[in-house]
Order: C-alpha cells, then structure tokens, then sequence
C-alpha cells in the first residue's frame, strides 16, 4: 500500500540526538522519559512541523516489550505506545502524518536459530496492535541490521494492522552490510518482495547511502529512502538532496544529528528540485531477485536447482554440500512433513545460494515461507493452487516461475 501523501515526502529529523539535547540522560529509557518530559518531545516535533516535515515519527523506538524489559517495563508496552503515539498527535496538530516506529528489539538472530521466529513476531505484535489503536497513519521499520527482525516487524504489521503503509530502513557499513552481516540489496530485495510500501536506509553518512543507493536503484520496484546522520551540524544531509533524488529517492528525512534546520533545508532543496514521480528501473524479466538471509541473489527462468534436498538430521551438510558442489547458484528444499519445519528452522540460515522451497502440502509450505529469513522462489513442479501461490507471494514474497 503506497503512503498516502504525493512523493516526494519530507521526513522529520533525529529524536534521540535531540532529546539529548534537552536534558534526556545518557542511557535512559526514551519512551518512558518522553511520558515523564512531554514538553521536550511536543517542542521538538512542533520545530519539525514548522520547518516543513510532513510525517511526525512517534518516539515509539524501543517501546516494544523486548527492549522495554531491560528496564523492567516490558508490561507497559500497551500503554506506552498509545501515550507517545497521542502525543505526536498533537505536536502535529493536523499538519502532519504520524508514523509508528518499529525498532530493532535484538532477539533476531539467536531466536531464529533456536527455531522461535515467532516469539519476534508476537513480540511487534503487540506494539503494532496498541500504535494500531492509537491510529498510525502508516509505519516506518527503521534501523533495521538483521533480516530476522525486519520480516517479523513486516508480518506484524500485516497481521495486526492490514492496510497500512510501512516504510523500511536498514543500518550499514560502507560495504554495504549491517552488523549482523546482512547485505543491503538482499534486505531491498527481501522487503520490497513483501509488500513495503519504500526501502531505505538511515543513521550512516550521507556519501556511504549515496553510494549504496546506487547499488540498490537498478532493483528498487518502490520509492527509496534516505536519513543520513546530521552529526550535530557538521554534515549537511540537504547537500545530497540532487544525487539521491537522482537515484530514485522519493522520501527524504535526516537520522541522528539532524534537527529541525536541516529539515527546513532540505524542504528548500526540495522545493526548488522538485522531483517528479518515482519511476522504477526497467527490469530485465531473464533477471530474477531472490535472496538469502544475506546475500542478493539472481536467477534465470529456467535455473537448474539440482538435486532435492530432503530435511534430515543431515541437512546441514547436505546445504553446505550442495552449495560447494552445484555450481548453478540455486538448491531446493522438500519440506514433505511438520517435522521438517523444525529441521529447516535450525539450519536455513546456511543457505547462502537462491532457494527453491517445495512442498506438496499447502499449509507447509506457508510454514516454511515464513520461517525463512530470504526471499525462494517456487519452481512450479507441484500442481498447487494459483490462487494460494498468489497470497504466498504477496505475504511472503515467494517468486513463481
């Protein structure tokens, strides 16, 4: 679903930078200190409406019960979220949208790997029903550095509150890598494949988004986004306003370091640039995105998968094998009974090359989409529903051949 404003969309700047510089203490828990100093969020986020930001972004970061129990207030995530969204409503006064803002809550790789995705999904669950009831407008899932997190972040929403626009951002290197190793085209590729509504990235230097922006522009199929770090005035985020616009940047916003100068900055940029619509690359349909956990990955129509691999005790070797042995870039996987989902969980994470998932059984293959950290892609060698691959598709983001 597309953000209910026309492109381009100015953005607010940082909240925590900010905060800081109003007295928030190094360390502190920002929603609950926002609810205790409401004039210091109310002032700042006027100061954006004022300069021309056009969506306010709750200070709803870290108010998920996972991040909120290292200070013991997992119980509080209800209510929290629906104070903090109320508040940016009425910094914004009418004047602006309000976005509820998904964080990284740090259960991402470890709970995947001992087969409990699910517990990150119930965890977003319930910030995304309370941001819900308050009436978000839309969300943005930012800072993102493992796929894990991002995907349960998405299915959330899509479960909690359907319709709504997400918006996504990932944290990286200038490699182009989070910390937790994850490639940002596989992260473009993955999240677009599932229905977000423009990818970005955010919190790194302006030249370091530029440079990756060009990487992920000729695959982008939806608006991108930009909020580099303002660092406190050093850094002149409007600067680069031109050359992201250029490479298919429709959302424009600052990250940490950036106030509500540079947000009136870049609204003049903006103003005098004007960019037209957001106009998606022409794809090469002999070119197919999939991607692993980490890695971007591309395949042909008619990709040789090789051998199937059946779920086993073995079947991290017969990964590992597969992937040194087969040199056509792609291996398939059979889940054939509920067993094999607990198999898969475990060792998915090793699949580096582009999976094909295949199973008879509907409700097993659903399970085995979303317990996948990638983007597979369906090989057609099953009479299943097209109806059915449809909604695989859109949920999950399963490519059909």
């Amino acid at each position: 679903m597309d953000i209910p404003l026309p492109l381009p969309i100015l953005l607010d700047g940082a909240t925590g930078t900010e905060l800081y510089r109003r007295d928030m203490p190094e360390g502190s828990c920002t929603p609950a200190w926002v609810l205790e100093h409401p004039e210091a969020l109310l002032e700042l986020q006027r100061s954006y409406v004022a300069a021309g930001a056009q969506v306010l972004t709750a200070p709803t970061f870290g108010a998920d019960p996972a991040s909120l129990a290292a200070f013991g207030l997992e119980k509080e995530a209800a209510e929290y979220n629906r104070r903090l969204v109320a508040l940016s409503r009425e910094a914004a006064h009418g004047r602006a949208l309000v976005a509820g803002d998904l964080a990284p809550c740090g259960m991402g790789e470890f709970a995947v790997r001992g087969g409990r995705f699910e517990e990150i999904v119930d965890n977003y669950r319930v910030q995304v029903a309370a941001l819900a009831e308050a009436g978000v407008d839309l969300y943005v899932v930012e800072t993102m550095v493992d796929m894990a997190e991002a995907r349960a972040a998405l299915l959330a929403i899509g479960e909690a509150d359907p319709g709504k626009p997400v918006a996504v951002t990932f944290y990286c290197d200038e490699e182009g890598r989070t910390p937790s190793g994850v490639d940002v085209l596989a992260a473009l590729i993955v999240m677009q494949g599932m229905g977000a509504a423009a990818f970005g990235l955010n919190c790194a230097k302006p030249e370091i988004i530029a440079e990756q922006l060009e990487r992920l522009a000729p695959y982008a199929l939806i608006p991108l986004m930009a909020q580099p770090e303002g660092a406190r005035g050093m850094v002149d985020p409007a600067a680069w306003v031109e050359r992201y616009a250029e490479l298919g940047v429709r959302l424009f916003g600052g990250c940490c370091g950036t106030g509500a100068a540079d947000i009136a900055a870049l609204r003049e940029k903006l103003s005098a640039l004007k960019p037209g619509p957001f106009v998606p690359r022409e794809q090469d349909e002999d070119v197919i995105p999939c991607a692993s956990e980490r890695e971007a990955r591309f395949i042909t129509p008619d990709v040789d998968v090789g051998e199937t691999i059946e779920c086993s005790p073995d079947l991290l070797e017969d990964i590992l094998e597969a992937e040194d042995s087969s040199p056509q870039g792609a291996l398939k996987i059979a889940i054939l009974e509920e067993d094999d989902l607990d198999l898969f969980a475990a060792y998915q994470y090793a699949v580096e090359d582009a999976l094909c998932l295949w199973s008879d059984v509907p409700e097993l293959l659903e399970k085995a989409l979303r317990l996948y950290q990638g983007r597979a892609f369906w090989d057609g060698t099953e009479d299943l529903e097209p109806e059915f691959l449809a909604e695989m598709s859109r949920k999950y983001g399963l490519v059909i051949l």
